[in-house]
């Protein structure tokens, strides 16, 4: 349910990390709190996101949330599948419902984060 190799945010966003490009995407577990994903809203390429600091938005049939960057640095591309297909999220978050991917400017930002082990136990003393 939470693969391995991603880090993870207290609010709910993750990151895979090649070289020096992460893949940020929204966890299984908030997609499936939010319910029916039917808008997303995302930086332009080129944009800068910041280390935990609201990047986009994303709207649901029950709620709206924003979405906070796990790392620093410029967007390097879009998921722009969602802007049609937002329900992308809700079927694949970790894989064909990716947000944005960034070139980051601070590998040390990652020692910030959860892993997969300690996500899950973070969800558990949220309960």
């Amino acid at each position: 349910m939470f693969p391995d190799k991603l880090k993870y945010t207290k609010e709910h966003t993750w990151v895979k990390v090649e070289g020096n490009v992460g893949l940020v995407g929204l966890t299984d577990f908030a997609q499936s709190q939010l319910g029916d994903i039917v808008f997303v809203e995302l930086p332009s390429v080129g944009e800068e996101v910041e280390y935990m600091s609201e990047f986009g938005v994303v709207e649901s049939t029950k709620t709206v949330s924003d979405l906070y960057s796990p790392i620093s640095g410029e967007v390097l591309e879009v998921n722009e599948d969602l802007f049609d297909n937002p329900e992308i999220i809700n079927e694949d978050s970790y894989d064909d419902g990716w947000l944005i991917s960034v070139e980051m400017n601070d590998h040390s930002e990652l020692d910030l984060l959860m892993s997969s082990d300690e996500y899950q136990e973070f969800l558990k003393e949220e309960k």
